[in-house]
């Protein structure tokens, strides 16, 4: 039985790569892609090649935007008394859906895990350390999931920041240990937000 061709068995490997998508999926997306228009796909190009070029990290926050300053760092209406620190964009995106949460945010971009050769240097815990040193901050809330390396991450940073004088809480378990704050629904993030503890 013939298999695929060299450039089709290429672009679905490239498919295949990205988190969360299994060999089926990735033949399905590869298949998509040929059955589009050539502007379509031009499109899609584009799409891919301007988000990679324009979309960065807030200098605040770590947050991903398109500007210096990300919507959240520069709204007026946030409680820029506290800050809810998570380990990826999409965990704000989460928070961002309740509409319960009105303070800032900190992006870590990844958890402390010797296993995976990450240690503090590799993530965004000195960008949060420098945005402590005004006095406006009384709350850093650890949201990091609840995993091994998440809760490590949350006592290693709150180390750092009870010095300061500043309140260090952690989400209460209303999210399953294990699971990751992207797929948690809103009444489950609300619940965990509401039920915070200092640590």
């Amino acid at each position: 039985m013939a298999g695929f061709t060299p450039s089709l068995e290429n672009l679905i490997d490239k498919f295949a790569s990205l988190p969360s998508v299994g060999r089926k999926s990735a033949q399905r997306l590869a298949f998509r892609i040929l059955d589009m228009d050539k502007d379509e796909v031009n499109s899609f190009i584009d799409a891919i090649n301007n988000a990679r070029s324009s979309v960065h990290r807030c200098k605040i926050c770590c947050n991903f935007t398109d500007d210096d300053v990300c919507s959240i760092c520069s709204s007026k209406e946030r409680d820029k008394s506290i800050i809810c620190v998570v380990e990826d964009p999409r965990d704000v995106i989460a928070f961002e859906k309740t509409h319960e949460f009105a303070g800032l945010y900190h992006v870590l971009h990844g958890v402390i895990s010797p296993m995976n050769d990450i240690s503090p240097e590799d993530i965004c815990i000195k960008e949060l350390i420098a945005r402590l040193g005004d006095g406006s901050v009384k709350e850093v809330i650890m949201a990091t999931d609840p995993t091994v390396e998440g809760e490590a991450t949350s006592m290693y940073i709150s180390k750092l920041i009870k010095p300061l004088g500043i309140k260090v809480t952690r989400l209460a378990y209303g999210i399953p240990v294990g699971a990751e704050l992207e797929f948690a629904d809103e009444f489950t993030l609300i619940r965990a937000i509401e039920g915070r503890k200092d640590i």
